[in-house]
């Protein structure tokens, strides 16, 4: 386990920042994401992939963090321009505005959208891993991809839109 982390740990972020909305509640859901892997090390199947395994342990401890929220806060995300995105690439400033600019996008769809939109098309992953993921049959992960990916478009200018 210990060993397969260190591998797994940036997507796992990621998903973690992109379910949150906030880059430190991202980081609070990882590390309890990462404690909560260790100690239930005896439950992963070895040869299967860890980060799908811990991303649906995230997705476990997000919404019984969203409930618990709802309580005490409300809830709420920040803007995608306070979210700090770590790269260890260093792109181009081209590249980075334009990540801000679709992650701001993404950040505008409900919860249930942009998790299934994090997992496939930010994470690569198949439908039926999503699904997995997030504990709803594969339908509804395209069902809800489908709808993302209409308001997406429908939020994009008209001369993007034109241009497709």
């Amino acid at each position: 386990m210990r060993e397969g982390m260190p591998d797994a740990y940036p997507a796992v972020w990621r998903f973690c920042v992109s379910l949150t909305g906030r880059r430190d509640w991202g980081e609070d859901v990882l590390q309890a994401t990462c404690l909560r892997a260790i100690e239930k090390a005896d439950g992963f199947e070895p040869g299967t992939h860890l980060d799908r395994w811990m991303m649906r342990i995230a997705h476990r401890l997000w919404l019984n963090e969203l409930r618990a929220r709802k309580v005490r806060t409300g809830g709420g995300l920040l803007p995608v321009e306070d979210i700090d995105v770590a790269d260890h690439k260093t792109p181009a400033a081209e590249t980075n505005i334009f990540v801000a600019e679709v992650l701001s996008q993404i950040n505008t769809l409900p919860d249930a959208q942009r998790h299934a939109v994090s997992l496939v098309y930010v994470e690569g992953m198949s439908y039926r891993e999503a699904a997995d993921i997030m504990e709803i049959p594969i339908g509804t992960v395209m069902s809800r991809l489908a709808a993302a990916r209409k308001t997406l478009n429908q939020s994009m200018p008209d001369e993007k839109r034109s241009s497709r």
